[in-house]
């Protein structure tokens, strides 16, 4: 399932759904017994979407892991996105729940069977990471958690979610999404009655861990390999990556693919000596293909389809710089040394950013942007990415410049 069919399941099952949840615990409520004054032991999250957000939430699970314990932290999360959970090595393979999504009934059969092992589990907490998601909020109730943290709108701040959380906190727009991850963990100690107040310090970013990628030998010779097939020049550097594509989420995030093939001649002539290598998922293979072909020139080349994800983060490690549109490979790239180069539009790094030495965020800066954010649901009105196209191939080329003189004066581990 694409990522509109999934909002149209999220939306029509989604919400009556969370409205007979919300009727279930009200009468469950009117029940003798009800509390539990169990201490919290063991931890589950939902994140089930956006495999970049999955990497901004590694200091709330490394949180997570060091109060309660590896064995004791779970996750839920869409099968699509567990390899970054793999990749961050944070928590056992076998405390990751993965819901199929190429099929309805696939992901509803695996929702049942996750439900019924984490019922099994006797879960303390659930903290649904989701942005407003009817079906994390309907997951973490039925976990049978007793404490279920998550985000409520208030006073319309987000889509209706029923009444399923027992600690509700508010949508903050100003505070990044790692901040927010943390502040939801945080918040499953706290007395319900004093949210959405949370009088909790955030620690500062230089304070919070960082997960890194080890790459198995095996694996990089393969890359080696890989790269020397389609261009067999000894010792050719700098490597560039560029990354064209930015998924099916938000097509707004898209730069133009004629700004990449004009950034990738400027390149290769500014740094004769240099590689370039394009990437991207086999879906998007085509479309990067047909921007090398502009290209025109032996020096540069495509992997899009031709890499798994061990692979591709291997590469990155190899390679100098990478220039991307906000998407996953923005953060999965944080794991490694590689210099980032993020272009930024309809959101904005001040809320999704990847906050390392490593990352030069760009922005065009106009009054229109950001336009998509939690509250609306990730979606926006616009129809013409001005943002992006506003950023001009000599303000990436500057960034590239500058990335390459921060790589230089680094030490590399």
């Amino acid at each position: 399932m694409d990522i509109r069919t999934l909002r149209r399941v999220d939306r029509w099952l989604g919400g009556p759904l969370c409205g007979g949840l919300t009727l279930c615990r009200r009468l469950a409520r009117l029940a003798p017994g009800g509390g539990s004054g169990r201490q919290p032991r063991r931890m589950l999250f939902i994140k089930l979407a956006e495999q970049g957000s999955t990497v901004l939430a590694y200091p709330a699970l490394a949180r997570a892991v060091a109060e309660c314990g590896p064995a004791n932290v779970h996750f839920l999360v869409f099968a699509e996105n567990r390899f970054i959970l793999d990749a961050m090595r944070v928590l056992p393979a076998e405390n990751i729940l993965a819901l199929r999504t190429d099929s309805l009934a696939h992901c509803l059969g695996d929702a049942l069977q996750a439900v019924r092992r984490l019922r099994r589990l006797r879960l303390a907490e659930a903290v649904d990471l989701e942005f407003f998601s009817r079906a994390s909020a309907c997951l973490a109730y039925l976990s049978g958690a007793w404490v279920r943290v998550g985000l409520h709108a208030f006073h319309g701040e987000g889509p209706w979610r029923g009444d399923l959380l027992t600690h509700r906190l508010s949508f903050n727009p100003h505070l990044h999404t790692a901040d927010l991850f943390l502040c939801l963990t945080a918040a499953a100690a706290c007395d319900p009655r004093s949210l959405p107040a949370l009088p909790l310090p955030v620690p500062p970013p230089t304070d919070q861990p960082r997960p890194r990628f080890e790459p198995d030998p095996a694996c990089r010779d393969e890359v080696l390999r890989l790269l020397a097939a389609h261009d067999t020049r000894p010792g050719t550097q700098p490597v560039f990556l560029l990354n064209p594509n930015c998924g099916d989420m938000l097509p707004l995030r898209r730069w133009p693919g004629e700004r990449y093939a004009a950034l990738a001649a400027r390149l290769l002539a500014e740094w004769p000596q240099a590689r370039i290598v394009f990437t991207g998922l086999t879906s998007e293979a085509a479309r990067t293909e047909a921007i090398v072909e502009r290209i025109a020139d032996p020096r540069c080349f495509s992997l899009a389809g031709q890499t798994g994800f061990a692979q591709l983060l291997t590469l990155y490690g190899l390679a100098d710089v990478l220039v991307t549109n906000d998407s996953g490979p923005a953060h999965f790239a944080t794991l490694t040394d590689i210099e980032v180069v993020v272009l930024f539009g309809p959101e904005t790094p001040a809320l999704f950013g990847a906050r390392t030495p490593t990352t030069h965020a760009l922005t065009a800066g106009l009054p229109c942007s950001p336009c998509v954010n939690a509250a609306n649901n990730r979606r926006s009105a616009c129809r013409n990415n001005l943002c992006m196209q506003r950023l001009g191939v000599e303000t990436v080329l500057d960034a590239v410049r500058q990335a390459c003189a921060a790589r230089r004066a680094r030490p590399i581990p």
